[in-house]
């Protein structure tokens, strides 16, 4: 528990701006709620009064978000609501009450709230919180019941300083939740209508330049244009990732029996799709041996064991397992590791410009040694010049994807691989 801010009892903030800094300051270095929480519970005690709060209003509701109120608890709590007809708030906000009420009793209005005499509320202090628009939020507001004359304008810039602090919190909350929502529906969208298509780069027999199989990614069509992995990255936050993810692998294993059988479909999926355990339905009916699961890294592995009883399942079934990112630093290596693949792939850090470079030839040369150890095959990834596939194949990588080769394309284009003549005679030999 964050320890509360109290103001020095031999310090007036009010006419030392200097507390009043240092009090601000370390407000602003605490986390959103526990900023909003720390300002209530300071100006409560600062003030005198009973009961602090910070108020949403909600169609013609207040709602109680953050409560200081110690002992007084039946009088506000969090998540407690009251009629706005029945508060204070709307004749602040429209001026027939003032922020600063010593004394309800000088204040007709007030009298005239069944509210004032029912607590009752002697004296009171509310601040308006206003969204970035100018729109009001809700109040910060602390009240008392009893009279207090003598509270003055000093102590009303002292609440307007931490309602300014706990505003800016509350705007964050805001704007962090409009951004959630409007990903939400972005994703719901996608989802629904299927607005994304689905590209398939050759990944080749490097001596033979020939098309062993495919990875399928998938390409956004909402404009503006974004790359997939911001796609990928907002379905993480809105908890639709493993629901997008399965959608596009369905939509890109439509595409095998269209394909000679000769051919395998590479599809991506994070650790968490796959601990899911719903690859398996996704996969039925399929020829499993043509499909290659390929692991990015959208997401950290949480549980190791977790994931290697789901791709057991999986590879039982003849899935084949690809790691990629390999070479590419410490998290890949443990991947590789941890789940001894069925193919490793190279990562493209480690591939660009390799004919030039004898660190990364030595670094390839060392997973394709390592891959023979373990049965694995080797795929770089990547490539972009002749000279690239021609040092890696005499490293001795068998297969090679990269722009050189082929460039991601739809459906038609992949089948179209197949009737080239030259492809055509090397199939039938």
């Amino acid at each position: 528990m964050t320890a509360p801010i109290a103001p020095d009892p031999s310090i007036d903030p009010a006419t030392d701006p200097a507390a009043l800094l240092s009090s601000a300051l370390q407000l602003k270095s605490r986390r959103g709620d526990e900023t909003i929480d720390a300002a209530l519970d300071f100006v409560r005690t600062h003030l005198g009064m009973e009961v602090a709060y910070l108020s949403e209003f909600v169609g013609d509701d207040l709602i109680f978000r953050a409560v200081s109120a110690p002992g007084f608890e039946e009088m506000a709590h969090v998540g407690g609501s009251m009629p706005l007809d029945q508060v204070y708030c709307r004749h602040i906000l429209a001026g027939r009450l003032p922020e600063l009420i010593p004394d309800t009793a000088d204040e007709p209005l007030c009298l005239d709230l069944p509210l004032t005499t029912a607590i009752p509320i002697k004296s009171h202090v509310s601040v308006p919180i206003r969204r970035r628009d100018g729109s009001p939020y809700g109040m910060f507001c602390c009240l008392s019941r009893t009279a207090k004359p003598d509270l003055t304008e000093r102590d009303l810039d002292v609440m307007r300083a931490f309602a300014g602090l706990s505003a800016e919190h509350v705007n964050d909350k805001i704007a962090s939740r409009v951004a959630h929502d409007s990903a939400y529906d972005a994703i719901t969208a996608i989802l629904q209508e299927k607005a994304f298509d689905i590209v398939y780069q050759p990944i080749m027999d490097a001596a033979a330049r020939t098309p062993k199989g495919f990875e399928a990614l998938c390409r956004f069509r909402a404009e503006p244009y974004r790359p997939p992995n911001l796609w990928f990255d907002d379905a993480q936050k809105v908890g639709l990732h493993i629901e997008l993810e399965l959608s596009a692998i369905k939509a890109a294993l439509s595409a095998l029996p269209s394909l000679p059988a000769h051919v395998y479909l590479s599809v991506n999926a994070s650790p968490a799709t796959v601990v899911s355990g719903r690859l398996i339905s996704a996969f039925a009916g399929l020829p499993a041996e043509r499909i290659v699961l390929e692991m990015t890294e959208h997401a950290m592995v949480e549980d190791y064991d977790h994931l290697l009883r789901e791709l057991d399942k999986l590879r039982f079934r003849g899935v084949r397992l690809a790691i990629d990112d390999a070479g590419a630093g410490y998290s890949g290596l443990q991947h590789i590791v941890r789940l001894h693949p069925d193919i490793i792939k190279l990562d493209m850090s480690l591939t660009s410009s390799i004919d030039g470079d004898i660190v990364r030839r030595s670094l390839a040369a060392a997973l394709v040694r390592f891959a023979v150890e373990i049965d694995a095959a080797i795929v770089a990834e990547g490539i972009e010049t002749e000279a690239e596939l021609d040092t890696l194949h005499a490293l001795g990588v068998p297969l090679a994807q990269g722009y050189f080769l082929g460039r991601p394309a739809d459906l038609d284009a992949a089948k179209a691989w197949f009737l080239r003549p030259d492809l055509t005679k090397k199939n039938a030999m």
